[in-house]
């Protein structure tokens, strides 16, 4: 197959966009996780104060990748509808990969013996004020816990292997009807399960977290995933459409036909 032949191939492309936004939007979720923001701030409201399991003063305080994470599911769904499980999962493995090598070298770069005048004169700003230590301020940044990457990664595979399954047996049931529902279920059932594996492993196992805490800020977490899944649903549909104009309607029928064949 010749270049050209490639750049006809409409459902090549297509699959190569969504494997490019997949994996894209993985990895950035993965290096802006370390950042936590407020919700609350963000909509200008009040922090809220919620409890539980015994855990006081909770608020929506998030970890940046939360933005980016649900995209991520939104990808898996249309890669399933489209093009089934076996390509998701292989999709899934990549990713984890990619990621890892991407960790191992950033790890190298934090590796790397600084430039003195970039360590302790780059980043000043006005009259003296601005970061002190720009390779403390790279190293912090940059090198996320060993435990949250591994928590993070163990939690996407398992995620994307539920959010798998769930979208077909929903399928099966319902056939080519209610996308809202197989899409916005297995996200919901896959997220649930993402949002307690990664504070599990990365703050139970790998600190000193109490049971009680990873399930208090595992809920508050999952109630975020929640509302955005249910508000992602109308983008959802733009998508299909947009894929279902481009592919045409044979080509669409025909790659969801082999998907259904393969789940």
């Amino acid at each position: 197959m010749n270049i050209h032949q490639v750049l006809k191939d409409k459902s090549l492309i297509l699959f190569l966009i969504l494997l490019a936004v997949f994996i894209g939007n993985a990895l950035v979720a993965e290096f802006v996780g370390l950042k936590i923001f407020s919700l609350e701030k963000l909509l200008g409201s009040e922090p809220f104060s919620m409890t539980f399991f015994g855990v006081e003063g909770l608020g929506f305080n998030l970890t940046a990748g939360v933005v980016l994470w649900p995209v991520v599911f939104v990808m898996t769904d249309i890669i399933n509808e489209y093009y089934g499980p076996r390509l998701v999962r292989f999709i899934s493995y990549l990713t984890v990969f990619v990621i890892s090598v991407a960790f191992v070298f950033v790890w190298l770069a934090i590796l790397l013996p600084p430039n003195d005048w970039w360590q302790f004169e780059s980043g000043m700003l006005g009259q003296g004020e601005g970061i002190k230590d720009m390779n403390l301020a790279f190293r912090n940044v940059m090198g996320a816990g060993l435990w949250i990457i591994i928590g993070s990664l163990v939690a996407f595979l398992i995620g994307q292997i539920v959010d798998v399954m769930t979208f077909h047996k929903i399928k099966s049931v319902t056939g080519e009807n209610k996308l809202w529902l197989r899409a916005t279920g297995s996200t919901l059932v896959s997220q649930l399960i993402d949002s307690f594996v990664v504070l599990f492993i990365a703050f139970y196992i790998g600190a000193d977290w109490e049971f009680a805490r990873v399930l208090a800020i595992g809920t508050v977490n999952y109630v975020y995933k929640f509302v955005v899944a249910l508000a992602l649903t109308p983008l959802l549909y733009l998508v299909h459409f947009g894929i279902e104009k481009y592919l045409g309607a044979d080509l669409a029928t025909s790659l969801k036909n082999q998907a259904i064949q393969e789940s």
